[in-house]
């Protein structure tokens, strides 16, 4: 784990071993530049410690652009729970007050809410000991409760960004748009889309996720072998990351790309392997800002709800002021994107 740590360009890191549960914690603060670092809990089984570790770095900094980008006054951070493969889930709740304990001794340096694998119930849990630097409790608890709605009217905001970047018309009626993961986000971005009169197909690995959607709903089911050979005029990745790399981005037969998954690239140069394709990539950080964003914004900033949707609609100025530089420098969206956040981080 300590190559990982040298080669990362964070603040840093704090690593736990909880001996109780076997679970391995990781919190790492990758900034604090524009406000404390703020980001979600992840809690899965990993096959190493070191791969938990991994992945808290790395979104740990994809929420360093998340914020920076449209220069929101918050850092970039991530919490790992890594729970091990023997993990006895009788004993979750007291592993989670213990990591409670963990943040609030961090004293404001990092601030958490949901992620892959917790609930704004947990974070109900985490606030026994963790508060106040706990966001996403539930309305009974205090708080703004989940925060996929938000991320997913903040993508739909950046989809018409691309659209009208795309097909000269920011009107997502009548655009095919395939949706890969219909979970919290990806299933509140299909209620969106419909709404909109977009022709939208999905694809999911849940079966009761496949069921709701395609049998309970009658919207067209993807086969997840036959995604990335799917026509369609946008992508929207809404599981997990990794997706698109130097095997899947050939097979594309889609216009652009715009999701809520989290690191959709497998490397940055992904990114340029989708611009010469002539596929328009908004980056994933840049849309998905939305529920960060507002649950924040909310819970800390004292904004209301109708004020959050008006915000959460600027995420497509953001978007076309990517899209415009990258236009103007010659450059990958990702790449542009990035240097908008190197001069916001100052």
């Amino acid at each position: 784990m300590h190559d990982l740590i040298k080669t990362w360009d964070g603040e840093h890191v704090v690593v736990r071993y909880d001996r109780e549960s076997g679970a391995w914690i990781f919190v790492a603060v990758h900034s604090t530049r524009l406000g404390p670092a703020t980001g979600g809990t992840r809690m899965k089984h990993y096959s190493k410690p070191r791969e938990g570790l991994r992945d808290a770095l790395l979104l740990s900094e994809a929420m360093t652009l998340k914020y920076a980008v449209p220069r929101f006054p918050r850092g970039g951070g991530k919490a790992v729970i890594a729970l091990p493969d023997d993990f006895d889930r009788t004993g979750r709740d007291k592993l989670l007050l213990r990591y409670g304990d963990l943040v609030r001794s961090l004293r404001g340096a990092f601030q958490t809410g949901p992620d892959v694998g917790t609930s704004p119930k947990d974070m109900d849990i985490i606030a026994e000991t963790g508060a106040p630097y706990i966001f996403c409790r539930t309305p009974d608890r205090g708080g703004a409760g989940d925060s996929a709605p938000a991320t997913a009217f903040g993508l739909f905001c950046g989809m018409e960004a691309v659209c009208e970047a795309t097909f000269g018309s920011g009107s997502l009626a009548g655009r095919r748009v395939l949706v890969q993961g219909a979970g919290s986000v990806g299933g509140r971005l299909i209620d969106l889309l419909l709404d909109a009169g977009a022709d939208v197909l999905f694809s999911d690995v849940n079966p009761e996720t496949v069921m709701r959607f395609r049998d309970g709903r009658g919207v067209p089911f993807i086969q997840p072998d036959d995604l990335f050979n799917t026509e369609c005029d946008i992508l929207a990745p809404c599981a997990l990351g990794g997706v698109l790399d130097g095997k899947t981005i050939p097979r594309l037969r889609c216009r652009a790309i715009a999701g809520a998954a989290n690191n959709q690239l497998a490397e940055r140069a992904d990114a340029e392997r989708l611009r010469q394709r002539g596929i328009l990539y908004a980056p994933d950080y840049v849309v998905s800002v939305g529920g960060a964003m507002a649950i924040t914004g909310i819970e800390a900033m004292g904004w209301t709800k109708e004020e959050a949707a008006e915000r959460l609609r600027g995420v497509a100025d953001t978007v076309r002021e990517v899209f415009a530089l990258a236009d103007a420098e010659g450059i990958d969206t990702d790449s542009a994107a990035r240097k908008i956040a190197e001069r916001n981080l100052g």
